[in-house]
């Protein structure tokens, strides 16, 4: 004979699963109340915020408030897309980002290195060197390149000068933009972005490159097949974030580097997005701009995201 199987009421389920959470809970409340701060910050300042995305989608008005404002769907979108500078915008931060992304290798290049020194004051004083740009704000750092680069008093045009060049006015030049930006921004991010991949490397095994040593490999050889390896989870996750994250230039940066001259090269959305809504007002307009750069982001997070799950094992979720 068979036997009826005892059929589980639904209340019963849910309350058994409900005394299993708070047990969890009470089991390890310490840590969800760590976890508490970072929650509430993620709720207050980027959760609760996105109540006002709907102005992208009204002609807002101050006085009439978000709810009494008229919807107009997506005329702000179709404005922005039929205007004439939205191909300028677009290419232009498009070509700045796949820019930096070509340099990603460079802080893993750099940490590699760092890692392979044996000369412990010398270690030290490199990442010393290398991370101490990090803490130099924006605006200092512009400073610096005005100041390196100012076609008659600048450190630089006084080298070319010296070797019988002409000088060269790089700040007002649409060509040299480009790469003043990224490569000022890979030497303030450089040692600070090879800080993760150290902290990575130190918890590589140590008998892997005595094995690699008794078999033979050199310096060369450990580095490609025992320390790469070990940090590319770690190199994967950054990337995704850093996909995540691609369409978000440095916006204080380009607006203190823009001028009239080089607007061609240095106009990007942010700037575009400051420019229309706390300039210009138009606080709708701007709201739509800014969330078809976020939908850009997520989109492209999402994608990293599945191509890294389906080519390896690691991804963010």
């Amino acid at each position: 004979m068979e036997l009826s199987r005892v059929q589980v009421p639904s209340t019963v389920r849910r309350e058994t699963r409900f005394h299993k959470i708070k047990k969890r809970f009470l089991k390890s409340w310490q840590l969800y109340v760590f976890l508490l701060p970072a929650l509430l910050y993620f709720i207050i300042y980027h959760y609760v915020p996105m109540y006002g995305v709907q102005i992208a989608f009204k002609d807002y008005f101050v006085t009439q408030g978000v709810w009494g404002s008229p919807w107009v769907g997506f005329d702000h979108f179709l404005r922005f897309f039929d205007s004439y500078y939205f191909w300028r915008l677009l290419i232009n931060t498009l070509l700045i980002n796949l820019y930096q992304l070509a340099l990603f290798p460079l802080p893993i290049i750099l940490a590699l290195s760092i890692n392979e020194l044996r000369l412990g004051v010398f270690k030290k004083w490199s990442q010393t060197i290398t991370y101490a740009p990090h803490f130099i704000s924006v605006v200092v750092v512009v400073g610096m390149i005005v100041a390196f680069l100012d076609p008659q008093n600048g450190l630089i045009n006084n080298i070319i000068v010296a070797v019988g060049g002409e000088p060269i006015d790089f700040l007002t030049s649409p060509v040299w933009f480009k790469h003043i930006f990224v490569w000022s921004g890979v030497w303030q991010q450089l040692g600070w972005g090879a800080i993760i991949y150290l902290a990575a490397l130190a918890g590589v095994n140590p008998e892997l490159h005595e094995a690699a040593k008794v078999d033979g490999a050199t310096r060369l050889q450990r580095i490609w097949h025992v320390n790469i390896p070990a940090i590319l989870p770690t190199i994967i996750v950054l990337l995704i974030l850093n996909m995540g994250n691609f369409m978000a230039i440095g916006f204080e940066k380009v607006l203190l580097m823009q001028n009239s001259l080089n607007l061609s090269s240095s106009s990007v959305i942010q700037t575009f997005v400051y420019k229309s809504g706390l300039l210009e007002g138009q606080y709708s307009f701007a709201a739509a701009i800014g969330l078809f750069d976020s939908m850009i982001n997520i989109i492209l997070l999402v994608t990293m995201n599945q191509l890294a799950k389906k080519t390896s094992d690691n991804s963010l979720w």
